[in-house]
């Protein structure tokens, strides 16, 4: 039996669960890949000597680098620096590339493409979007006959955890943030979660791929859920629908691209109203096979590793030939500026007097405003859905209305997902 040796950068939560994995399932993943997979080296900072592997341990990126028995190399650290210098490195070296750092591929995936391209190796991250969710594949492979026009999904366990709670138990957002905290499914910091930015990563690499050209997190709308309170949740369930933080890109009938992150209210029919606590779900909009919908664990130490070990299979099993993945480095203008696209809004306003006096006064600046009506709604409150306003036209109205006495609440988007 042939051995194909790789090395494995980072002994964190992924990269112990890829060794795990590779030690446990051994006989099937060799009976997949052809050939036995062999950790030669992993590097890490740390030492472990009480692990059966610990002989494989090194501190020496240049080890690997200069090892021609390795033909993969995985990094499971995360961060840009100094994954992005190890991957270059390793793809001007023979050496195919496997990981699941979303902030790499987002930030740099064209040109580690293009690098692996030239030199006929393979660059893979089927692990950085959806965790243990294939989602790469399909897009790459499955849905290749569709023209995908829409690609919507809820991309992070921790925010939906919170929103789930908030919605279910009527939980408060920092308790339900302390929860999840506790729990382990946020860091200590979960500033990247809570914001926006691990969503953003996300849906950045699914438009690059779908698209074919690269889009950059910072060319992206992105809010995050600090700002929605329970009464925005039980004005959603008062409209017939849930809160959650939806990743979304969109093609334009201009050919441009509407891309954002942001939490949207989202009708109970939609697939994605159903999707709670730290499961992910993606939905993506095909003109052929219309709307299809993965569903799973967007993170965790063996999910994760599980989609880790399938590249590196489908790495071995094409050590020769390349794989065709790949999108070109960004276009310019491919984005369309935000807040220039229609869309629908819920909007939280409060005013001096009566509820029905604010909406009528509401009206007065947003004509097609319909009022939405919750249970033990505050003095002067008052919910409304407005359609087919661009977030411009929004604010200028808000803005105005804000002047003539109303508190502007909150905004929260209407999906039509």
């Amino acid at each position: 039996m042939k051995m194909a040796d790789i090395a494995v950068l980072g002994h964190g939560v992924v990269g112990s669960g890829v060794l795990e994995v590779l030690l446990s399932h051994g006989d099937s993943i060799t009976r997949r890949a052809k050939e036995a997979i062999r950790v030669r080296y992993v590097l890490d900072l740390r030492e472990f000597p009480e692990l059966p592997y610990a002989e494989v341990f090194t501190k020496d990126f240049d080890r690997i680098l200069q090892d021609p028995e390795v033909r993969i190399v995985v990094e499971c650290m995360g961060g840009l620096e100094p994954a992005f210098t190890y991957a270059k490195a390793c793809l001007s070296n023979g050496k195919s590339f496997v990981t699941s750092n979303k902030e790499l591929v987002a930030a740099r995936g064209a040109e580690l493409l293009a690098l692996a391209q030239k030199n006929n190796l393979n660059f893979l991250f089927e692990a950085s979007v959806g965790g243990g969710i294939p989602i790469i594949r399909p897009i790459s492979q499955c849905l290749a006959a569709n023209e995908v026009s829409e690609i919507a999904g809820i991309l992070n366990g921790t925010t939906n955890f919170i929103l789930t709670k908030m919605i279910r138990e009527r939980m408060a957002f920092a308790d339900a943030l302390s929860l999840a905290q506790q729990l382990g499914y946020a860091e200590r910091d979960p500033s990247a979660d809570v914001e926006g930015a691990d969503a953003c990563r996300k849906i950045c690499i699914l438009a690059s791929l779908a698209f074919g050209s690269h889009v950059y997190p910072e060319d992206v709308h992105t809010e995050g859920i600090t700002q929605i309170t329970l009464e925005d949740v039980a004005y959603a369930d008062a409209w017939g629908g849930v809160v959650k933080l939806i990743g979304e890109v969109k093609m334009l009938d201009s050919g441009k691209l509407s891309i954002q992150v942001a939490p949207m209210f989202i009708s109970r029919e939609s697939q994605l109203a159903n999707v709670d606590d730290v499961f992910n779900g993606i939905l993506v909009r095909g003109d052929a096979t219309g709307d299809v919908v993965f569903y799973g664990k967007g993170a965790g130490k063996l999910p994760t590793a599980s989609a880790v070990v399938a590249d590196v299979i489908d790495c071995v099993k094409h050590l020769k030939a390349r794989k065709y993945l790949f999108w070109e480095d960004a276009k310019p203008d491919r984005v369309e500026p935000y807040g220039t696209v229609p869309e629908d809004f819920f909007v939280r306003l409060q005013g001096p007097e009566s509820s029905d006096q604010a909406f009528a006064q509401a009206r007065t600046r947003l004509p097609g405003a319909a009022r939405i009506i919750r249970r033990d709604e505050a003095p002067g409150e008052v919910g409304l859905s407005v359609g087919g306003i661009s977030e411009n036209q929004l604010r200028m109205a808000l803005d105005q209305l804000s002047g003539e006495g109303l508190r502007v609440l909150n905004r929260v988007k209407i999906s039509d997902f």
